[in-house]
């Protein structure tokens, strides 16, 4: 909504019809358009570096509808801060971009200001930054709205009256998150800002007299320019992790694609092809119009790549390249994250891998190997489908107490056991306060189905053991 259609009572979430009902004025309607907001308002980002390096969009916690700019060491270029806020506040006023600007020393308290304030545009000296918080409400604090409604029911609505209350009851009801927001703002405690671009160390581009526009040659001029850069960053002992594409149009348009790597490289032919998968999915999403005059690559996250010997021209690649480029190629042609297991130090099924994204950390093949154990360690197979708990298997006979089951029911079906392999013993975790020993068995059905079955516990005359299906094998 714009200054006129809240002016007139209008709410967010509020229904057309019901608006259209009740209210004479003329309204004019359009329809979302998501994409296009965060587009422009990535365009807003990229124009503000004009003041600051530092440019950092909001996030969820801020409603993600403005921007810090980081201007420390840099207001002096324009005259001041003052001058700088009034430089900024004329120019979004000419491009007709209603705006409320907030000059503070700490991040919090320009958001407060800026989104709670009085004025359309205010700067608070360092010293009286706490004085200037004191009055706005505590939803400026940016906590939780469940947060802020039991402030408020406790009769403290001003952020001053948060400031005087005794911490220790806070930090009980509230949480620490409460406290830290409450810090950040008054400066006590530091709020690190990531910029929306780091300043780029690594990059290189090329101009045309006549604009190109085919795929074939950004792919080539791509590979041309990652050719450039490799030296570059094989003398750091560096390898490229992300890049940032930044194709110029004729018409002044920058059409920007960022690439991931799920790790560091140097190879202008990967780079390449995997831009190339990555326009075959845009096919005409690219929207080239009347050309590209321009092709620059900027390499936007780094990682260490120390030297290794290569291999010869008729050897095959290392695996770990080959399964890093599949992850990398999945993510282009697919346009969504590629996840993979990552274990963790516990020898409990159950709890030895996560779930996790497959560019947080280099992948290696020796990593997996609580998935696939060795059977000279005296650890049994592992099932390709592992549940997250162990579903009961009721109904179960068995020749000997101690022994696999001859027949259980499990989902509802009764199986009978053809073979079976084990016990594998699987002992709790000694630094947790709870747990029991498991006995694993390997069984196959009549019906040609393998299982994973455990029994918890030992089977006692006090206790019967309970049996458990835990995963499928292929």
């Amino acid at each position: 909504m714009n200054p006129a259609a809240a002016a007139l009572g209008l709410r967010r979430g509020e229904p057309l019809g019901r608006v259209q009902a009740r209210i004479s004025t003329p309204l004019h309607v359009h329809p979302a358009d998501p994409a296009a907001d965060a587009a422009a308002f990535a365009r807003l980002c990229l124009w503000a570096q004009r003041y600051t390096p530092c440019v950092v969009p909001f996030g969820p916690a801020e409603a993600c509808d403005g921007l810090y700019l980081d201007v420390t060491g840099a207001a002096h270029l324009l005259g001041g801060e003052a001058d700088l806020v009034a430089d900024l506040a004329a120019r979004l006023a000419r491009s007709g971009i209603p705006a409320r600007i907030a000059l503070a020393d700490t991040p919090g308290a320009a958001f407060a200001l800026a989104r709670y304030g009085r004025g359309e545009t205010m700067c608070v000296p360092s010293e009286r930054t706490e004085q200037a918080l004191r009055p706005l409400p505590v939803e400026a604090l940016r906590c939780e709205p469940a947060v802020a409604v039991a402030l408020k029911r406790l009769g403290l609505r001003r952020i001053g009256a948060v400031l005087d209350a005794p911490r220790p009851p806070l930090a009980r009801r509230f949480g620490a998150a409460l406290l830290v927001r409450l810090d950040q703002a008054a400066g006590c405690r530091p709020e690190p800002l990531v910029p929306v671009t780091e300043p780029v160390r690594y990059g290189a581009a090329r101009g045309f007299l006549d604009p190109i526009g085919s795929q074939e040659i950004i792919v080539a001029t791509v590979r041309r320019l990652m050719a450039e850069i490799a030296p570059r960053l094989e003398a750091d002992g560096l390898g490229a992790r992300g890049f940032r594409l930044s194709l110029h149009r004729v018409d002044d348009v920058v059409r920007a694609l960022d690439l991931g790597l799920s790790e560091p490289s140097r190879s202008p032919d990967h780079v390449a092809r995997l831009l190339q998968l990555r326009l075959e999915r845009l096919g005409s999403g690219l929207d080239a119009g009347f050309g590209f005059e321009t092709v620059r690559l900027d390499v936007s996250a780094t990682g260490p790549m120390p030297g290794r010997q290569a291999t010869l021209a008729t050897g095959p690649a290392p695996q770990d390249d080959r399964t890093a480029g599949l992850a990398d190629a999945l993510r282009q042609r697919f346009g969504r994250p590629v996840i993979r297991l990552s274990p963790r130090a516990s020898h409990v099924p159950e709890r030895a891998d996560r779930i996790a994204p497959w560019d947080t950390e280099p992948w290696r093949i020796e990593r997996v190997v609580l998935h696939w154990p060795d059977p000279d360690a005296g650890i049994g197979p592992r099932p390709l489908v592992l549940f997250d708990r162990g579903e009961a298997a009721e109904d179960v006979i068995a020749l000997v107490p101690e022994g696999p089951p001859r027949r259980f029911r499990w989902r509802s079906r009764l199986h009978r056991i053809a073979h079976s392999e084990g016990p594998e013993r699987i002992e709790p975790e000694w630094w947790r306060e709870s747990g029991v020993p498991r006995d694993y068995y390997v069984v196959e059905c009549e019906s040609g189905r393998r299982l994973w079955l455990y029994r918890d516990g030992p089977n006692l005359a006090d206790r019967p053991a309970a049996w458990f299906v835990h995963g499928l094998f292929a």
